[in-house]
């Protein structure tokens, strides 16, 4: 993977509940963070007493956490809903050249700042709340190298 630029890793959020996402504006850090919880199954019998973990079992989440300005009125709007209703809607985080993963997450933090001589910012957290679907990122084959020489 190429060097990439931080801005975009984006995070959309499913505005209607139909599918329609749409990027949470005013983000300037985002972060992803994928975890899964480990199942020992070492015994007396595990070879030269190493630990042994059990394959596919354990608890995978997801977190998501980003950071920003007040910019866009929609998707600040959605995300106070979100929260103060409880909802547990999809979102959508655009790993450039890696891939895109979707599925539910609930908004667990929001944090509103602000100074005398500055602007307002918010902090939120998303914690994964289901299974997340992850589409790999297709890159797009070269163009083959088409030269058609001028008419004169």
């Amino acid at each position: 993977m190429a060097v990439q630029s931080g801005k975009d890793l984006l995070i959309k959020m499913d505005m209607t509940g139909t599918g329609q996402f749409e990027t949470i504006a005013g983000l300037r850090a985002s972060r992803i963070s994928f975890n899964a919880e480990t199942v020992d199954v070492t015994s007396l019998d595990s070879l030269g007493g190493w630990r042994e973990l059990l394959a596919g079992a354990g608890v995978k989440a997801a977190s998501i956490s980003g950071s920003g300005v007040f910019r866009d009125a929609a998707t600040d709007e959605r995300a106070r809903a979100v929260f103060f209703n409880g909802e547990i809607p999809d979102f959508q985080v655009i790993i450039p050249d890696f891939g895109t993963v979707e599925g539910p997450f609930q908004i667990s933090g929001i944090e509103y700042a602000g100074s005398y001589n500055g602007e307002a910012t918010y902090e939120m957290t998303l914690a994964s709340a289901g299974a997340l679907d992850f589409v790999e990122a297709t890159t797009p084959a070269a163009a083959p190298f088409d030269y058609t020489p001028p008419v004169a």
